[in-house]
């Protein structure tokens, strides 16, 4: 599936209506160069599990845990690792086994150990469609 988001606000729905669909188990998987919306997309895909504390993104903490209710979301950002062996450390396997959602930012870093069953999500920017212009394309479905 490809979206086109012209707005800030459209990339947020997107993501919202992402997440009001996520069921536990699921693991996103959200590439895209630096700026090109991936925490306004995981923002609004918090907001639609329910998630109502401000979410950002974990840089320098690598998982940020949100309660969402009914489930919680694990929010990644592995752009710091260096070594994908480096997600064991802090027991990666253990939250993609917990009920909740993982959300991976910058995935492709660890892409040798990601399970196959997750949803791919790539945003890019293309300036001659305009500065909020986002190609959002979204590969896989959960189980």
């Amino acid at each position: 599936m490809i979206t086109e988001t012209f707005s800030e606000k459209e990339t947020f729905e997107l993501g919202y209506e992402l997440g009001k669909k996520a069921k536990a188990g699921s693991v996103y998987c959200l590439d895209g160069d630096l700026g090109a919306g991936k925490t306004v997309f995981t923002k609004g895909f918090a907001a639609g599990m329910g998630i109502t504390e401000d979410v950002s993104s974990p840089t320098f903490m690598i998982v940020q845990e949100y309660d969402g209710g009914e489930m919680n979301l694990y929010h990644f950002d592995v752009y710091r690792i260096a070594d994908p062996d480096e997600m064991f450390d802090i027991g990666f396997e253990e939250y993609l086994s917990k009920e909740g959602v993982c959300l991976i930012e910058w995935s492709c870093i660890i892409e040798d150990i990601l399970p196959e069953n997750c949803i791919k999500i790539r945003i890019t920017r293309d300036p001659s469609k305009g500065f909020d212009y986002r190609k959002i394309e979204i590969a896989g479905e959960p189980d």
